[in-house]
């Protein structure tokens, strides 16, 4: 099974095939921590692939951290110490979210494989991208209750913002671009069980993805063409259509005045194909 349908059946259909690019990613040798930067448009589309290659890739140990998701308020944890040079209570500092996920990660990869996953680094203080380079480039991480090391050959770090990565971070980081509506219009009708008679349907369907600039995923053209094929009569249907099935799609590029002529391609086509009954006075 290669790696776009395990991504699939793991939440996240695109119409890339993503071979070559994890293939590199894991292919050279490197004195520093695996880090994978994971960008694309907006949106939870990234965080999306990012869960599913874990699971694609057979990750048994997923670590996820989420820097939109507010902190909540840290208890004081006082630690009584009794020993021959010291009698006290001294306050135990407090880890953030980040310095949890960190040291569980670094924890699970002493035995085996590990992801750990770092999402909406645009919120983080820019302290914290700082410790991330610094984690990457030596393997520890550092907090005032004591350091934590990654195993380098097990452990995979995913980083995901909305924004440029920090230059540092992403030197050290290979870029992926997930997007699901990438790609071109390459579906013919022999690859959905229809014969001749429907190139001219297929025809039109690419000219009109080609000029909203998007292409839909195998299951998402699946249920286009059933919908179009049963119900689509009217340019207006067609685009109802489209954006009820396709997530990657310019709503306000489908329903432009200038696509009309591309969507009428289509709706003739469709027509022709399935034929329309005329109803003729008398």
């Amino acid at each position: 099974m290669n790696l776009r349908r395990k991504l699939a059946e793991a939440g996240f259909e695109s119409n890339d095939d993503y071979e070559f690019q994890v293939n590199s990613l894991f292919a050279v040798d490197l004195a520093h921590l695996r880090s994978l930067h994971v960008a694309g448009d907006s949106g939870r589309r990234k965080t999306a692939f990012a869960n599913a290659l874990a699971q694609a890739l057979g990750y048994p140990r997923v670590v996820y951290h989420d820097f939109s998701v507010p902190e909540p308020p840290a208890p004081t944890v006082i630690v009584t110490r009794i020993d021959e040079d010291d009698t006290g209570e001294t306050l135990e500092p407090n880890l953030t979210g980040l310095d949890r996920a960190v040291i569980e990660a670094c924890a699970f990869s002493e035995a085996e494989r590990s992801i750990l996953i770092i999402d909406q680094l645009q919120a983080a203080d820019f302290r914290d991208q700082v410790r991330l380079f610094e984690f990457i480039r030596k393997h520890y991480w550092h907090t005032p209750g004591g350091s934590s090391r990654a195993h380098a050959r097990n452990l995979l770090l995913v980083l995901i913002s909305n924004e440029p990565l920090y230059h540092s971070l992403a030197r050290v980081s290979y870029r992926i671009w997930a997007d699901a509506g990438s790609g071109a219009f390459a579906y013919r009708p022999e690859d959905f069980g229809m014969g001749l008679e429907a190139r001219e349907l297929f025809a039109a369907l690419g000219s009109l993805f080609t000029q909203l600039g998007s292409t839909p995923t195998v299951s998402e053209f699946e249920k286009i063409l059933v919908d179009s094929l049963k119900h689509v009569r009217t340019e207006e249907h067609l685009r109802h259509c489209i954006f009820g099935w396709v997530e990657y799609v310019d709503r306000d590029r489908l329903f432009a005045a200038a696509t009309v002529p591309a969507l009428a391609g289509v709706v003739d086509a469709l027509n022709s194909l399935v034929g329309v009954d005329e109803i003729v006075g008398e």
